[in-house]
């Protein structure tokens, strides 16, 4: 059962990394980011890159290699624990860095906030099951 839910983690996140794909026209960056100083800019897309690519990476490991995550091994409780502290530290961003003017009276963006707010609570639930089913 584990296996499923983190094969479907790892293509939630894979997902996640190509929707950023989407995100510079949708949310109109080009015109925000040309009012940047160049570093600010450069900066700003390099961080998008990495976190795209963490996003990736730690999407991949979830789809294509779930077995090594209920593997015994001190290993397997450090990535599965820090992966639960890195998605509940998102899901407290979610909620309380966020500004609620963001999406409150507005549906398409309470709707896009709540749903979040599951995905981000769903991802810490399974890395912290499988943290505290290691062996």
């Amino acid at each position: 059962m584990i296996v499923w839910h983190l094969k479907l983690v790892g293509a939630l996140l894979i997902g996640l990394a190509l929707a950023h794909l989407t995100f510079p026209k949708r949310f109109d960056w080009g015109n925000d980011l040309a009012k940047l100083q160049l570093l600010n800019r450069q900066m700003f897309w390099v961080h998008c890159f990495f976190l795209c690519l963490t996003l990736t990476l730690m999407g991949s490991l979830c789809l294509l290699w779930p077995q090594a995550f209920l593997e015994g091994g001190e290993l397997r409780r450090l990535v599965s624990g820090g992966f639960a502290f890195f998605w509940f530290m998102r899901l407290l961003i979610q909620f309380f860095v966020y500004d609620p003017q963001l999406w409150r009276d507005k549906s398409f963006e309470t709707v896009v906030h709540v749903v979040f707010g599951f995905l981000w609570s769903y991802f810490t639930l399974v890395f912290l099951w499988v943290f505290v089913t290691s062996p």
